[in-house]
């Protein structure tokens, strides 16, 4: 479980395919809180640490993707030298400063316009159709495992959805949010609670 509260940016150092995709990501955290096994969200995606190495401040750790995750997620995102946002797992008292995050890609969108508003970057993102009913002003989306607020909801003729929200100079700052370019693909995670209150939903319709 994670908060969507970005902790570092790390970068993919080297990716082998074996049978699944192996992924060498370099990073600033400390090896000796981070254990064999345990997960870090990779620009929303959870993946396991399976391998580890370095010393405060300049870490690497390995992590297997399957064909699957690689398929539902951003297209080019595992490539050398990517960027990625990084969030260990939640630990019993952390703050929760987000909201829930399971880790989990529920669809790619596509930024299709960013502009400055203030001392803001407004990003509009299309959502695919099967998306459409968890996505509601004021409420939570994980883009790219950063917890934001949607601003504004615009449904599209052929079912698909967009949606605004504003990114502050911190966020942009401390994320890969602030690279972000018109066009690109982004993971997407709606929000928990919504999923729950949309199968009640279908439920109660159909009783």
């Amino acid at each position: 479980m994670f908060t969507g509260i970005v902790t570092a940016i790390g970068t993919i150092q080297s990716v082998e395919q074996r049978g699944d995709l192996r992924a060498v990501i370099a990073c600033p955290f400390d090896p000796a809180k981070v254990d064999i096994g345990a997960s870090i969200a990779c620009s929303g995606v959870c993946l396991t640490v399976v391998a580890k190495s370095g010393t405060i401040g300049s870490m690497t750790f390995a992590v297997d993707i399957s064909g699957e995750t690689v398929s539902r997620t951003a297209p080019g995102m595992w490539s050398e030298g990517g960027k990625l946002n990084l969030e260990p797992s939640l630990r019993l008292g952390d703050e929760l400063g987000g909201h829930i995050v399971t880790g989990h890609v529920d669809a790619v969108g596509t930024l299709t316009e960013l502009r400055a508003e203030g001392d803001s970057t407004r990003l509009t993102i299309t959502a695919p159709a099967e998306l459409a009913p968890f996505i509601a002003p004021k409420g939570s989306i994980t883009v790219n495992g950063v917890s934001l607020t949607v601003n504004t909801v615009s449904d599209q003729p052929d079912g698909s959805v967009q949606f605004g929200l504003n990114i502050i100079p911190h966020t942009a700052e401390v994320t890969t949010l602030g690279e972000l370019k018109q066009g690109d693909r982004v993971n997407l995670e709606i929000d928990t609670i919504a999923r729950y209150l949309q199968r009640m939903q279908a439920l109660r319709a159909g009783a």
